[in-house]
Parts: C-alpha cells; structure tokens; sequence
C-alpha cells in the first residue's frame, strides 16, 4: 500500500501515568492527522503501561511489559500491521539503549533531547543510525516554530551579514524548591544523575540552546568557557549555568541558564546580532520577530503573513491573528518526521541534508556541549575546545 493512503503508525515508549512528556508527544504527533498511536511500552511498571494503554484505549496485546518484548513482537507482525516508528519519551539513561534495540529491529527512531546519557552512546548511535539507514528524529521543538524558521532563513541565506554577537537565554524557576523530595516525578529523574547524566540544567534546557542557536544561525561552537552552580542541598547536578562561547565564523556568544530564576516561567529568548541586522525571538511570545537594521525603525513580524519566507509558511496552519505555540511547533517536527518516514516507505528516501527536523548528528552536538560545560565549569571556568 502507497504509504500517503494511510496513517504512519506509532509506538511509545515511556509517557505513562504521572508522566509529563509523553502526553505532549502524543498530542501532537495526532495533530495534524498523519499519525496515530497503536502500541506502547508506557512503563517499567506492567501496571501503569496497562493502565495507560486502556485510557488511550489501544489495544491491549500492543500494550508490552518491556521495550525488548514490544520490538521484537512488532517486527513479527506483518508489514500492514506492525509499528512505522517508535518515540521515545523515557530519562536520559534510557534512550540509547531503546533506540539502539528499535533500529536494530529495523523501525525508524523519534527521541526526545537530550539524546543520550552521554556522549559516548550518542557517537554509537550515529554510527547505528548511518548504517541502518532508517529516519532518527530528535525532538528539539523550538526549531519548529514559523518565526524561528524565518529567522534562519534571514541567517543563512545572508541577508543579516556575518554573526557578531549571540544572547541565548533560558530561565525557569522549576526547581526552585525540592521537588524530587515532594513526590514530583518530572523533577526526581532530572536530578538524579543516575537517570540524567552529568548535566541537569545542562541536558534539560541547556541543549535547547545550543540547538536553537545553531539552528538559526549555521554557525557552530568551537570554544566555550562555563561556570556551574548548585545552591539547593543534596543536589549533585547544575541548577544555573553561564558559559561564554566562541563560534566558527568569528562571533561570541553568552549563554545563561537556569532553573532555579525566581519568577521565571519558560524563559527562551535568543538575540542574535549580525553586520548586516539583528533579531530578537522569545517562546513566550512566539508568534512575533524583531528585526532591526541600523538606522532603520524596528520591524515586528508576526506568524502567518505573506512576507515570511517559505520555511515559515510551511509551518503556519491558521491565519494571523490566531496564536500558535508549543503544541504547534511541536507537531511541525512531527511533520517533517512522517515526510521523511513515508519517502522511505515508498523507496525514495530523502537525505539526512533535506530533513527539516533536529537529527542524530544535533543529538551528538547537544551531547558535546553537556560534557565539555561540565568539563570547563570542573576545571574552573577553562576554555575547552567542543
């Protein structure tokens, strides 16, 4: 059967009850009506994923007690019946191992940031993923919101000059008190280097940064020095990171984090300043750009208009005016992930240079970055090379 008659089909696993993400990847990767949810391993807890399964109200022989069991049982089916992919919403400890058993079995790959546990892992998995040939996706979301796109069409087609100067920002106050000692899932695994590796902050908004900022402007990190802090007790991983960074071109870059911000939210901005222009992003308030040109007025531009470059108006699915967000940019990604999974299905893949999603290799780049922050910050504050 032509793959595009049909919806791709979905595993998961991870995203059981009491969980946070897993029920984000669900919703939009049914978004846009490409993909729909058949079979999952929600647990490590029979109980849970057979609870999870029925309130999704899937099929309960698709509903595995282990990720192993449910790999091996999906490739038996036949083709008109087994999984497309899988995604993968499980701690940091866990994905490499997920990942490596799915390929293995021949399905595609979707894994949620960062990659893997450490860098180590993240070089076999690109090394896995190149001699399989099959489509691994990594959900660093933000690179699906339309104005981001324009911005790194703006970036690296030219327009904006060479870079000078990169901001990029993201402060929480999340864990400003103990909430792995309250019962709070989401907050016990991310502190626990066990599960999270040897970033906290680092791994669950620090990447994104690095993500992002190489998203939009092409221009990668050579060179960082960063200093770590930990100010709760009894916690061993970052809470708040500052790093100062070199990129390839000849720009710098500053890099703030935090989870411990009082008062902040979900405080992603990047500011990028060029020869030629500026532009100033915030997920908070995803649905406008600032542009600046010196001695221009500031332009605001705002999603979903005809000016936008073709990147942005792929990725808009309402007329302007009408907000769109989180769930949105998330399911471009997943957009783009059933494109690339369909033209392989169909024979004609597509290379790893035309995905419009974050890949293996960004995985990799996020991964380095964790490691040699660490690595700067335990060294007191030395530059390191990436």
């Amino acid at each position: 059967m032509d793959s595009w008659n049909r919806k791709l089909r979905m595993g998961m696993v991870g995203g059981g009850e009491g969980a946070f993400i897993g029920a984000v990847h669900r919703v939009v990767a049914a978004l846009d009506q490409q993909i729909e949810l058949v079979a999952g391993c929600f647990s490590r807890v029979p109980q849970n994923t057979r609870r999870t399964g029925q309130s999704l109200y899937l099929d309960p022989s698709r509903c595995y007690d282990t990720y192993e069991q449910m790999a091996e049982t999906e490739a038996a089916l036949p083709p008109d019946q087994r999984i497309d992919f899988v995604s993968i919403v499980t701690p940091n400890n866990l994905h490499f191992p997920i990942a490596k058993t799915f390929l293995n079995a021949g399905f595609h790959v979707v894994c949620d940031k960062p990659m893997t546990y450490s860098v180590d892992e993240a070089e076999q998995l690109v090394k896995l993923v190149d001699a399989s040939g099959l489509v691994f996706a990594l959900t660093h979301n933000y690179t699906g919101h339309p104005l981001i796109r324009h911005a790194r069409e703006l970036f690296q087609s030219g327009q904006m000059g060479g870079i000078r100067k990169v901001i990029v920002e993201y402060l929480q106050d999340f864990l400003m008190v103990p909430h792995e000692k309250l019962g709070q899932k989401q907050a016990a695994w991310r502190v626990d280097p066990a599960q999270s590796g040897v970033g906290g902050t680092l791994g669950d908004v620090g990447s994104h940064c690095v993500n992002l900022l190489e998203y939009v402007t092409g221009d990668p990190i050579t060179e960082l020095c960063a200093d770590k802090s930990t100010f709760l007790p009894d916690r061993q991983l970052d809470e708040d990171v500052n790093a100062l960074l070199h990129l390839e071109g000849g720009g710098k870059g500053v890099l703030t984090i935090s989870q411990v911000a009082t008062g902040e939210e979900n405080g992603l901005k990047l500011r990028i300043y060029a020869s030629e222009g500026a532009v100033l992003w915030e997920q908070e308030n995803p649905n406008y750009l600032q542009v600046y040109k010196y001695g221009e007025p500031r332009q605001t531009l705002t999603r979903g208009q005809g000016y936008l470059g073709e990147a942005a108006a792929a990725s808009s699915r309402i007329p302007t005016g009408h907000p769109e967000g989180y769930f949105e940019a998330f399911a471009t990604i997943y957009c783009g992930v059933a494109e690339a999974i369909r033209r392989h299905l169909d024979g004609k893949p597509m290379t790893e240079q035309e995905y419009d999603f974050p890949t293996v290799r960004d995985g990799l780049r996020g991964m380095q970055f964790i490691t040699k922050a660490v690595e700067s910050a335990n060294n007191g504050a030395t530059w390191v090379a990436m």
